[in-house]
């Protein structure tokens, strides 16, 4: 009750505040109209809707854009960071340096959620999910992030898409690029450096990172190694040739779980290669294939910490070991004319997963075999179409995608969005998808620890429908307001395969029905006096409830902003998650987690900028965890700078 009671109260206080807006508008100065339309810029071109680049406003999917200037002023470090301040996102982590997470968008599963780096996708083929402190946060120019269902130009991704676009070869033969050096509580550190130009015709942009960490919590430690290059070889006016390759490898202390008697690690190595041509074939139509190969190994080591429960200190309990390659190859073609861009493009994947279970003393006595071994694999390809019509004010955008993978058959997906211009600094969107998420391999061919593989498993499917507004009109404000229902059909879950037992194993089944339904509100202020104020709200109704007991969550997002445009900024960042989970876990989550961070440029000159900055993190020790044995830290502080060329 107490739930419905704040949900009501925060959106009769929107309203109230829209009304007085409305009643207060009147014609706006210069710079206050610039600033509006920072946030809704024509120019601006996004990727992921179409795979095209297009004008933001003729986008009609949930979208937000993150940019490196954004990560940058937050002194991110990696990427589950970022994502948990974008508002209908919601991210399950630590919050320890470079702790692993898993992402929820609107309601959804982890395995829901596309995860793309350059258009290679990043997920799991073991779990469905994505591991995403593997990409270095400082290759990225930009992250697009679709909220809701994008099956018609993407595939699997019932719960949205999160493609994290890299930074550019350069063109310019004075080299041009960046030194970043922080230093934390616990030897908290984080080092990068990059460097992009040309020499000759050829682009380059080269990236090295470090980061590392004690652990802001017990056992809880962190280090990891990154490369990354982008090239780019201009064959001819209208041909080119680019390349890119990078690798990554955490190291990971999960931490002790005294209440299991075991203590965790991982190790994860990723690497990754991408191929692409571009040509234009006449004046309308462009073509472009790419061919990428990736690679993802993780290893999880669970000893006894000796507390009697599992075995002697360091005696082995479980380890797992996923050992996965995918390759595959893109076509596409574009054709502009008129009032169409059109969109038709093949994708092929081969992705083979080698899965090792390897059972301790303890867990052998409850009827665990000592190896399991399982080596599926899974051939997918997919034909896509899109469309995107302008006439005057209006776009549509019309799509269809046809899935065919070897574990699960065929799907088709089909959408449809509409946006109108109001006005110049205003735009409606409106979007019907049907979509689909295909159930990890390790449910349908790979046979786990007391887990039966279930090869009848169909893939999840559902039917999305959203609507929403962006302004700028008013005096002093910028507004987005989204509501949502996306209904779920043949959920996956978990049962019994057989009576139950010490020997009785579980099985992925489809379960039925679900339906996710909600809002999202978003707000930001013109500066004033150098001062801009931003909130946003996601709430989400599950009926019926997950598997966690959650029968609705909800987030607010709520950051005071300083910049003096000159060569200081501030800022104060609060966040706060109702998981709204089950008492037996224990969990904490009624506090706001307050962020301070400033930056100060100390040295400039024609060609270099030097920036210090400060961060404090979670000033307050607020509590906002999903575990009893997985706090979240208490207030850190790190200073660092930034060297720029």
């Amino acid at each position: 009750m107490m739930k419905n009671f704040l949900f009501k109260i925060t959106l009769i206080l929107f309203c109230f505040f829209m009304t007085i807006l409305c009643g207060t508008t009147h014609a706006q100065s210069e710079e206050e109209r610039s600033l509006l339309e920072l946030y809704y810029k024509d120019k601006d071109l996004v990727v992921t809707p179409t795979r095209h680049p297009k004008p933001i406003s003729q986008v009609s999917e949930n979208m937000t854009i993150i940019t490196a200037e954004d990560i940058e002023r937050m002194n991110a470090h990696t990427v589950a960071e970022v994502l948990n301040r974008v508002t209908g996102v919601f991210v399950n982590f630590s919050q320890d340096f470079g702790a692993p997470s898993l992402i929820y968008v609107q309601g959804s599963e982890q395995h829901h959620v596309l995860v793309l780096v350059d258009g290679i996708p990043w997920n799991f083929l073991n779990s469905g999910s994505a591991e995403i402190n593997t990409i270095p946060i400082g290759i990225i120019d930009r992250i697009e992030v679709i909220k809701g269902p994008a099956s018609s130009t993407w595939g699997s991704s019932l719960g949205g898409v999160v493609n994290i676009i890299t930074k550019r070869a350069g063109n310019t033969t004075m080299p041009t690029g960046t030194v970043h050096a922080s230093y934390g509580e616990e030897d908290t550190q984080d080092y990068r450096a990059e460097v992009s130009g040309s020499g000759g015709p050829v682009g380059y942009y080269l990236y090295t990172g470090y980061q590392s960490s004690d652990g802001l919590r017990p056992s809880r430690d962190f280090d990891n190694n990154s490369l990354y290059s982008k090239f780019h070889i201009p064959l001819s006016r209208d041909m080119s040739i680019g390349l890119s390759m990078g690798c990554s490898g955490p190291e990971i202390g999960f931490g002790d779980f005294p209440s299991e008697d075991i203590s965790s690690r991982g190790d994860v190595r990723t690497s990754f290669g991408a191929l692409s041509f571009d040509t234009s074939l006449t004046r309308d139509i462009n073509f472009n294939m790419s061919f990428y190969a990736f690679q993802q190994e993780f290893v999880q080591m669970n000893h006894a910490l000796g507390l009697g429960i599992v075995g002697e200190t360091g005696e082995l309990y479980l380890d797992n070991e996923y050992d996965e390659e995918t390759v595959g190859a893109r076509c596409k073609f574009t054709w502009e004319q008129g009032i169409h861009t059109t969109v038709l493009g093949v994708d092929f994947d081969r992705g083979e997963l080698d899965q090792t279970n390897t059972a301790g003393t303890y867990l052998q006595s409850l009827g665990a075999p000592e190896t399991t071994r399982t080596h599926p694999d899974i051939k997918r390809w997919a034909f896509y179409v899109n469309d995107t019509i302008t006439w005057h004010r209006w776009s549509i955008i019309p799509g269809i995608r046809y899935d065919y993978d070897s574990v699960t058959g065929s799907f088709v997906s089909p959408s449809v969005g509409i946006t109108y211009k109001l006005g110049k600094d205003s735009i409606v969107r409106s979007s019907v998808a049907r979509g689909f998420t295909a159930p990890p391999l390790s449910f349908t061919s790979g046979r786990g620890l007391f887990f039966d593989e279930n090869p009848n498993l169909e893939p999840e499917k559902i039917w999305s429908f959203q609507t929403g507004m962006e302004s700028g009109i008013f005096r002093h404000v910028w507004l987005k307001a989204t509501v949502f229902r996306h209904e779920v059909e043949d959920t996956i879950v978990v049962e019994l395969s057989e009576e139950e037992s010490l020997s009785s194993n579980y099985i992925f089944i489809n379960g039925g029905e679900t339906r996710r339904h909600g809002i999202e509100l978003e707000a930001e202020t013109v500066p004033y006096h150098n001062v801009t104020f931003g909130a946003g709200f996601a709430y989400v109704d599950l009926d019926p409830s997950n598997e966690n007991g959650s029968e609705e969550i909800y987030e607010y997002n709520v950051y005071l902003r300083y910049n003096d445009k000159k060569s200081f900024s501030a800022e104060l960042y609060g966040h706060f998650i109702w998981w709204d989970l089950d008492e037996s876990l224990n969990a904490e989550y009624d506090d706001f987690i307050w962020d301070f961070n400033l930056n100060k440029r100390v040295y400039n000159t024609e060609m270099t900028k030097t920036e210090l900055f400060f961060t404090i993190h979670n000033i307050f020790n607020g509590l906002q965890y999903l575990y009893e044995e997985n706090k979240n830290p208490e207030r850190w502080m790190e200073l660092g700078i930034r060297f720029h060329f």
